[in-house]
């Protein structure tokens, strides 16, 4: 039963229905799911059970929902019309179907009844899903058109692998809505409004960005290794990947599977003995000499103290491995000044 509304849903339904012919009724009852079961019936189904088209049972619907805003009895339930539209004010004037009705009630029977409710009203618009929103209901056509204008260049001013804080996405979203009434300008509504967007949602960590990202769509090991890895901040060992993805997500992560997962993604660089860091952090891939190559590449001739401190920067190695790299004259030579450059 709703436990946000002082009506009693299913009797009010009883009410508006009542004075519809038996066809009519049967068909608005299925339709809206509400018999016991709370199962949405669709047009074939509804057909089939009577031997009519599709097209009938729509038509049948359509004059079942005309013949009840004329009623009576549905004049007479003016009220709950107003409390629901009261409601959908204070939850920011638009908000997805889904976030409504659960808002309402957590009873799939009773979201039904209040699902036919706003088709019946008329003071609540219906957007249906398209590429960019999911269904949402309005009791304020401009509100509605100004948060789908701003959710549209949030969206279109984020890059596409960039992750911000939830704090950050609300902060960018009101100053989008600055011209909004101030009732609306709050942290839950502003939340309710991006839960409309299907181009921007929130990680398991909160963070929130493109949907596209893999960063915000995990798919698997690997892009909750990068979330952890981002996380920590520093480089990490496949092992201890694999086991802070087991116990923040709650996810089964095999080590040799984060491993084989690390290797073969551009994400990561191997910078130790089983050591990774991100690539966005500046570390390079290749073996020991390739580091020391690029360096000499970029700094020119380098003394091997300064060889070693840079190299130890994007490696996790003993300091005995860089110097044996440095010996080696196929790849390295040294000047008479003692600095080393590539041969």
């Amino acid at each position: 039963m709703a436990n946000t509304l002082t009506f009693k849903p299913k009797q009010v339904t009883k009410r508006i229905l009542s004075n519809l012919p038996e066809r009519a009724h049967e068909v608005i009852t299925n339709r809206f799911g509400l018999t016991d079961d709370a199962e949405m019936k669709t047009l074939e189904a509804i057909g089939k059970k009577y031997g009519i088209t599709r097209e009938r049972v729509r038509q049948i619907e359509n004059s079942a929902i005309a013949l009840i805003r004329k009623s009576q009895a549905f004049k007479e339930e003016k009220v709950i019309f107003e409390e629901l539209k009261k409601l959908m004010h204070t939850l920011g004037a638009i908000v997805s179907e889904q976030e409504l009705l659960n808002h309402v009630s957590k009873d799939k029977l009773t979201q039904n009844h209040i699902h036919l409710y706003l088709t019946l009203g008329e003071d609540f618009k219906k957007y249906k899903e398209d590429n960019d929103f999911k269904t949402r209901w309005s009791v304020d056509e401009e509100v509605g058109e100004e948060v789908h204008k701003s959710l549209k260049n949030l969206y279109a001013n984020l890059s596409d692998d960039e992750l911000i804080t939830e704090h950050e996405i609300i902060t960018k979203f009101l100053e989008e809505v600055k011209d909004l009434a101030e009732q609306y300008r709050n942290e839950e509504i502003v939340k309710r409004w991006l839960a409309i967007s299907k181009n921007i949602s929130k990680n398991p960590l909160g963070e929130w960005g493109k949907s596209t990202s893999p960063s915000i769509k995990t798919r698997g090991v690997k892009d909750y290794a990068f979330l952890m890895m981002r996380k920590h901040g520093s480089p990490m060992h496949f092992r201890e990947v694999a086991k802070a993805v087991a116990n923040t997500f709650d996810k089964k992560c095999h080590t040799a599977t984060c491993h084989n997962e690390l290797i073969k993604d551009s994400r990561f660089v191997l910078v130790g003995r089983g050591i990774y860091a991100l690539s966005e952090w500046g570390y390079k891939s290749g073996v020991v000499r390739d580091v020391i190559k690029e360096l000499l590449k970029k700094n020119g001739p380098m003394s091997k103290e300064d060889i070693v401190d840079q190299v130890m920067k994007e490696r996790y190695l003993k300091k005995n491995t860089i110097l044996v790299n440095l010996q080696n004259s196929k790849y390295f030579k040294k000047n008479k000044s003692g600095l080393y450059s590539a041969v």
